[in-house]
């Protein structure tokens, strides 16, 4: 499968740059997979589309202010280390920014207690780079000298990357780890959720921190030489039955994001015992490398709330993905289905990528 399948353009003018205020007044692209019918519409009528007893899986990662700008000890180069994934209380796996990287081995931070010391590259071109600082003496120091990252296409928000760090955040985010934010969450405000709670909805979450295996384009020729990036995630015991229970009475699992999809997909397995062998969640924390891509046969979900994603982007052929498993659905038609809805966004112009407008496919 060639990676070249999943491009298309896009008018500069329709990457969002920030989001919809309120967020919930975001536009909402309905896409029937069995019909191929698509209905335009504002996400703050997403309860039409869903049913009572239906589960909402958000994940409720927060994104970190990951990007530390410091100095080389005894040169006084600037060089950028940007958190990706903690690996204990001292250490974490961190992409390095600035000239002549290798020769780095600690690096201070202005008006701040807060040391690095560069241990290894890593064969996947991360650094393992050791604090001085751990818990809460870390976090504090973090808060204080981090910037919260954005994607390189969000122009202009240097201002608030210090001054307003929950710009970046979803309003279910309470697990810090992520260094990207779940984006397909953005849209729902309090109000929608208490609307779609009165509806008979249910919100289950879970966490995924968003690293480089969700936001790392696809840079191979062939979609399966892409390698994915591992990234932590936890499904608990009491989340794992509420949604197994609800699979079984029938009602519909939506998942709100790739990110959550991913967790569902890789805790989705089928028993051993007793008989009848159904699939089930199994409670899980850990990593998951798990790479949904068109062929792929969904275990769990049944409905993804999502945005528009950026051509030759893993989240673009999850939601592809998705699209074909629907019965009747040819093998490599769903990418086609799903390109066509984007054309017709385009042409109606819905704002893309991170801060614009989302997507229900059932």
């Amino acid at each position: 499968m060639r990676t070249s399948n999943f491009e298309y353009s896009l008018p500069r003018e329709l990457i969002a740059q920030e989001s919809i205020k309120p967020r919930d007044r975001s536009r909402l692209l309905v896409l029937n997979r069995k019909t191929k019918k698509l209905i335009h519409d504002n996400f703050y009528n997403i309860g039409n589309y869903l049913k009572k007893g239906d589960i909402v899986v958000l994940n409720d990662t927060k994104v970190i202010p990951a990007r530390l700008v410091g100095r080389r000890e005894g040169e006084g180069r600037p060089i950028e280390v940007f958190l990706l994934k903690k690996i204990n209380n001292f250490e974490w796996g961190c992409l390095l920014g600035g000239k002549r990287r290798k020769e780095v081995k600690e690096v201070g931070f202005e008006n701040s207690s807060l040391k690095a010391k560069i241990l290894k590259q890593n064969n996947d071109g991360t650094w393992k780079v050791k604090f001085n600082l751990m818990g809460n003496n870390f976090w504090q120091e973090v808060e204080k000298i981090g910037e919260v990252p954005t994607p390189p296409y969000i122009k202009g928000h240097k201002k608030f990357k210090k001054t307003k760090k929950d710009f970046y955040q979803t309003i279910f985010a309470r697990e810090k780890g992520s260094v990207a934010a779940p984006t397909a969450g953005f849209h729902f405000t309090q109000k929608l959720v208490i609307e779609l709670k009165k509806r008979g909805v249910k919100f289950v979450f879970v966490t995924l921190h968003v690293g480089l295996g969700t936001f790392a384009p696809i840079r191979a020729e062939r979609v399966e030489d892409h390698q994915m990036h591992a990234e932590w995630f936890e499904l608990n015991k009491s989340e794992a039955n509420i949604l197994n229970k609800a699979k079984e009475s029938d009602h519909r699992i939506v998942a709100v994001g790739t990110t959550a999809t991913r967790v569902l997909e890789t805790c989705a397995r089928t028993p051993l015992s007793p008989a009848p062998k159904k699939i089930k969640l199994i409670p899980y924390q850990g990593e998951t490398k798990i790479f949904i891509k068109p062929g792929y046969k969904f275990k769990f979900i049944d409905a993804l709330i999502t945005n528009f994603h950026l051509p030759h982007s893993t989240p673009l052929l999850l939601a592809s993905a998705f699209v074909e498993s629907e019965k009747g659905i040819k093998k490599n038609e769903g990418i086609k289905i799903l390109l066509k809805a984007y054309k017709e966004a385009i042409k109606k112009k819905y704002r893309f990528y991170s801060f614009g407008d989302a997507m229900l496919i059932f």
